[in-house]
């Protein structure tokens, strides 16, 4: 079935046509039609098959025919998210697909200075996007009105788990109308998924579109035993023979993280790093100059990368092993996404990894295929990358004892004068 006999609004059906959707994904072909006939729906389903557009196009086209009109502070359609990235990602959804219909959405989150969120709010909005710690903010300053939801959507409900969010998911029930349309999606369902799920939503219809594992299928999977201190080497090497490619690489932490990236930029690789610690507009600029392939790796930590879409990542290194087994599916997730192929590679500690491997394949129900390193090609990785620091380091050192002496005789000429 394609878009266009859908029973949608026509502009949103000339959206998609623009944005080259032609037919819906499972998620969609399923969710579209129980969203229209105003049903509560519980959605499982992997990274990379269309659940933000899922709910933007039955979301959009509801609010276009009641032909809402805006309020100052007040939303009819609240959409909860767990990070900034994300929030802004929703938005251009359901900016494009809405585009011309007169609809307005808009977007909020901490990081920012709130004046410009403020000022929005005070005009009104059909859809809003939104973080919980901003969101319950402005809540408090009485900046924002939830007392008209009649919609409420929790993207990423697992994640907000994981971030601690449960508190706030369940005070902000509690603030807006029992009498609501609930909306929740997640990619990973276990028993506190659907205890929360059920808590919410009522007589939901469950959709559960990915495998047990919710691993995705198209993406080829392996794994190279590599010790801790030598992996910096190995992504060089990945790189430099992958270098036309977009690399998203995750490590565990912030400091790792910049640690990784330093690294590949004293070396000449133009690499950027994503996570927490960050301020939000630098977040921002290297998202997007990565999605324009401005540069071609991108250092990313889980908490900032978790559900956004950037499109032809064709690998995905796993530079740290997960220590949350399901974090591995929705790293993984970033490429390989709709119908395209996508690589993943792990670089497994032998020393301090194999447990968090062996939980990773056991919860994917599947081994990951070993990627073997003869001795010899393992020392002139290692050899190679040291060889190329070490004359790196030589040069910095003559450029900077250049630069001491070009400083001594500039203050020798200024004394001789």
């Amino acid at each position: 079935m394609k878009f266009e006999r859908y029973s949608i609004n026509s502009k949103i059906k000339e959206n998609l046509k623009d944005l080259g959707f032609k037919r819906p994904t499972d998620i969609q072909f399923k969710a579209i039609p129980s969203i229209l006939s105003n049903e509560d729906v519980l959605g499982i389903a992997q990274t990379g098959t269309g659940k933000t557009a899922a709910f933007a196009i039955p979301i959009i086209h509801k609010l276009v025919s009641q032909k809402r009109r805006l309020h100052p502070r007040q939303v009819s359609c609240l959409i909860m998210v767990p990070t900034r990235e994300l929030a802004r990602q929703i938005l251009d959804v359901f900016i494009a697909i809405s585009k011309g219909t007169g609809l307005k959405t808009i977007c909020i989150y901490g990081g920012v200075d709130q004046k410009q969120q403020i000022d929005n709010l005070r005009k009104g909005a059909h859809v809003l996007i939104a973080t919980p710690g901003r969101m319950f903010d402005l809540n408090a300053q009485n900046k924002l009105d939830l007392s008209r939801v009649d919609t409420l959507v929790l993207d990423e409900a697992d994640h907000m788990l994981d971030m601690g969010f449960i508190k706030d998911i369940k005070d902000v029930v509690q603030i807006i109308p029992s009498r609501r349309q609930s909306l929740f999606f997640s990619a990973t369902i276990d028993k506190k998924i659907k205890s929360l799920a059920y808590s919410i939503v009522k007589k939901a219809i469950r959709i559960q579109i990915s495998p047990k594992n919710s691993v995705a299928k198209n993406v080829d999977h392996s794994v190279a035993y590599i010790k801790m201190d030598d992996k910096r080497f190995f992504l060089e090497r990945f790189y430099q023979e992958n270098e036309e490619s977009k690399i998203l690489v995750f490590v565990r932490t912030k400091l790792r993280a910049e640690r990784v990236c330093k690294f590949l930029n004293k070396i000449g690789i133009d690499a950027r790093d994503m996570h927490g610690g960050k301020d939000q507009n630098e977040r921002l600029t290297n998202l997007n100059d990565f999605r324009e392939s401005k540069y071609r790796i991108l250092i990313a930590t889980d908490v900032s990368a978790r559900g956004i879409d950037i499109p032809d990542v064709e690998f995905v290194v796993n530079y740290d092993l997960p220590e949350q087994t399901d974090n591995y599916v929705h790293r993984v997730g970033r490429t390989g996404r709709g119908n395209k192929k996508g690589v993943a590679v792990s670089f497994c500690c032998p020393e301090t990894e194999l447990e968090l491997l062996e939980r990773i394949e056991a919860y994917i129900d599947s081994s990951i295929r070993e990627l073997e390193i003869s001795g010899s090609d393992y020392s002139m990785t290692k050899d190679y990358s040291e060889d190329i620091s070490s004359s790196l380091k030589e040069l910095m050192e003559e450029t900077e004892n250049f630069m001491e002496d070009v400083t001594r005789n500039k203050k020798k000429k200024k004394r001789k004068k």
